[in-house]
């Protein structure tokens, strides 16, 4: 897995939720599956040919609750970054027998645990970098 932070003036402000979320969906990106209550991601594939490359825009609640729409969450964001994950396609050739262990065997080592961001998906993660600051930036 690779990581490469993004410096960006949005990291440390301040917006509300509904703001952000609506802004950011016009421009193709979705809050990430794993948010829980005082933290989050909103999330743009990049690419997934034989892996996954995201540009991920992380924040915390400050206040309010991501699970109550009306409730007007404060969020700030987080530093940006591009993440990138290798995986070999299908299932584990090697799971372990017996079913409670399968549940955390049946998914591939990672091809390349250091994989490389292929440059091409860089220069795109700066891109929609940059239209996320845009849109943002106006909102303050």
């Amino acid at each position: 897995m690779t990581v490469i932070p993004l410096s960006s003036p949005i990291t440390g402000q301040v917006y509300t939720y509904n703001d952000v979320e609506s802004e950011l969906k016009a421009l193709g990106f979705k809050l990430s599956d794993n948010w829980d209550y005082e933290h989050g991601y909103f999330d743009y594939k990049i690419d997934d040919h034989v892996g996954y490359q995201f540009i991920r825009l992380p924040f915390v609640v400050t206040s309010g609750s991501l699970d109550a729409p009306g409730d007007y969450a404060m969020i700030e964001m987080k530093e940006p970054f591009l993440l990138s994950h290798k995986y070999n396609p299908g299932l584990d050739d090697n799971v372990k027998e017996g079913n409670f262990r399968a549940i955390f065997d049946q998914f591939q080592e990672p091809v390349d645990k250091d994989a490389s961001f292929p440059e091409e998906h860089v220069n795109k993660g700066r891109e929609l970098l940059a239209q996320v600051e845009q849109v943002l930036l106006s909102k303050g």
